[in-house]
C-alpha cells in the first residue's frame, strides 16, 4: 500500500497541473502597464532621441575644469584634445546610473611606451576610472591597459586599434549604494564594450581608483557625480560623447 501511494503522487501532480492549465488563458500572463517609452535609435554616430549630448564638437558648454573654472583643452575639428598640464575636465551635470557613449583616439605619432602612450581615463562619477591607453602592441600591466578598470579589473580581451584610429566605449554603469550610516550597501558595477566587443561584463568595482594602495569606497558614501576625463600629459582626443540616464 505504501509503495502504491508513493507511485501515485507524480500522477496526481500531473493531473492537477493539467487541470490548472486547462483553466488558464494566454491573457492571464500578459502585462500591459507600464508602456515603455518610445526612443528613436541614432543612425550612424548620432545619439538616440533621449540622450543628453555632452560633447558634439561645438564647444565646452557642458564641461568645466575639475579644479574649477573654464576648460583649457583644445578644440580640433569635432574633437576635444588634452592640453598637457591644464588638468582634468568634468561635466557640469552629475549622474548616477547611466549608459555612456564616448569615442577616443590616442596620438598617431607613437611616443613613449607602457603607461606613457596616449594615457587618459574616463572616470565614472569622478571616482572610478575606465582606462584610456594606446594598448596596440604596447605591453603594460594588465589591469592598466585600455579597457581595464584601472588597477582593478583586467579587460576580457584586448581589442585596441592602431594609434591614431578612433575607438569607442559603450558603458552601462550602476552606481554604488550606501546605507544610512555610510557603509557600502552595494558596490558599483560596470559593463563595457570597446569597439563593439565586450571587455567588462557587469564587473563589480572595488572602490575609488588609486594609483597606490588598495581601492576602497569613501567613508560616508557619496551621491551623483560627473563624468571626468583625465589629463595625463598626452594629447589624447575625445568626441561624440552622450549619456542616457537610467
Amino acid at each position: 500500500m505504501k509503495r502504491s501511494f508513493v507511485l501515485s503522487l507524480p500522477l496526481l501532480t500531473i493531473a492537477v497541473l493539467s487541470q490548472a492549465q486547462d483553466k488558464a488563458k494566454p491573457e492571464d500572463t500578459e502585462v500591459w502597464e507600464p508602456v515603455p517609452e518610445v526612443v528613436t535609435p541614432g543612425e550612424g554616430t548620432k545619439p538616440p532621441s533621449d540622450a543628453i549630448v555632452l560633447f558634439d564638437g561645438s564647444g565646452f558648454k557642458n564641461w568645466e575644469s575639475a579644479n574649477g573654472g573654464e576648460v583649457k583643452w583644445n578644440l580640433e575639428g569635432d574633437a576635444m584634445v588634452v592640453k598637457a598640464g591644464t588638468g582634468n575636465i568634468q561635466t557640469k551635470q552629475e549622474f548616477t546610473d547611466y549608459q555612456l557613449h564616448i569615442e577616443w583616439r590616442t596620438p598617431a605619432k607613437v611616443s613613449g611606451e607602457g603607461q606613457g602612450r596616449g594615457n587618459s581615463g574616463v572616470f565614472m562619477q569622478g571616482r572610478y576610472e575606465l582606462q584610456v591607453l594606446d594598448s596596440y602592441n604596447n605591453r603594460t600591466y594588465s589591469n592598466g591597459q585600455a579597457g581595464s578598470i584601472y588597477k582593478d579589473g583586467i579587460p576580457l580581451v584586448n581589442v585596441s586599434l592602431p594609434p591614431g584610429e578612433w575607438q569607442r566605449y559603450d558603458v552601462i554603469y550602476t552606481a554604488p549604494r550606501f546605507n544610512a550610516d555610510g557603509s557600502v550597501k552595494s558596490k558599483a558595477r560596470i559593463t563595457v564594450l570597446q569597439n563593439g566587443v565586450l571587455v567588462q561584463n557587469n564587473f563589480e568595482i572595488a572602490g575609488l581608483t588609486l594609483f597606490i594602495g588598495e581601492h576602497h569606497y569613501e567613508e560616508g558614501g557619496h551621491g551623483p557625480g560627473p563624468i571626468m576625463l583625465q589629463d595625463h600629459g598626452n594629447p589624447t582626443a575625445f568626441r561624440n560623447i552622450w549619456i542616457r540616464e537610467l
